[in-house]
């Protein structure tokens, strides 16, 4: 019986966790292929509470790349559906966690391919974190710094990103044109 007490008492202290974690969540819409056809169709799904270093994304402008539809269509891998592509983000800070400096509410923030790595081996210490084995891409992901979750990108209406992959973009920057520099745009530059 005490055995019994001890399981009872983990299990609802994992489900309170979860529970408190899912109303810390943040609702977001996007436009997501629900197999490898390629439709869109609206889609609703959370993206996890901002963190102490991570930043709020209004999604203002997102871009289409050619390797979006190879992702949507499970040319390279097989892939998970539902899938909200997008990887040239651009959009409006609309919150910042309680350690960000490099942005406050109300700047400009662009997001490119890779929202995380482990910042611990040496490519992550030496500013070359594209590199690193344990990169999060920004969407067709699992991102294993926040829970597993599935990662969804920017044909949606907010992103949560840390703080040390988010792009500042200058407040007179023309966001409808900056949004595809973020992918191949910045490789032709």
């Amino acid at each position: 019986m005490k055995g019994f007490s001890i399981l009872a008492g983990i299990a609802i202290v994992l489900f309170s966790a979860a529970v408190l974690q899912a109303q810390d969540s943040i609702p977001t819409k996007g436009f997501a292929a629900f197999d490898e056809t390629g439709v869109f169709k609206p889609y609703e799904f959370n993206r996890h509470a901002v963190g102490d270093d991570e930043i709020q994304i209004e999604i203002l402008y997102s871009g289409i790349c050619h390797s979006d539809l190879h992702n949507v269509h499970g040319d390279w891998r097989k892939e998970e559906y539902p899938m909200v592509p997008g990887h040239e983000i651009a959009g409006k800070v609309v919150k910042v966690g309680k350690n960000v400096t490099k942005f406050k509410v109300g700047d400009y923030a662009g997001v490119g391919c890779i929202i995380n790595s482990c910042h611990e081996c040496d490519f992550c210490k030496n500013g070359q974190e594209h590199y690193c084995s344990n990169t999060v891409s920004t969407y067709h992901d699992h991102d294993p710094y926040h829970n597993n979750e599935r990662t969804q990108g920017g044909y949606s209406n907010n992103y949560v990103i840390s703080e040390d992959y988010a792009i500042l973009i200058p407040q007179n920057a023309d966001l409808s044109r900056v949004a595809p520099l973020l992918c191949a745009g910045i490789t032709t530059y």
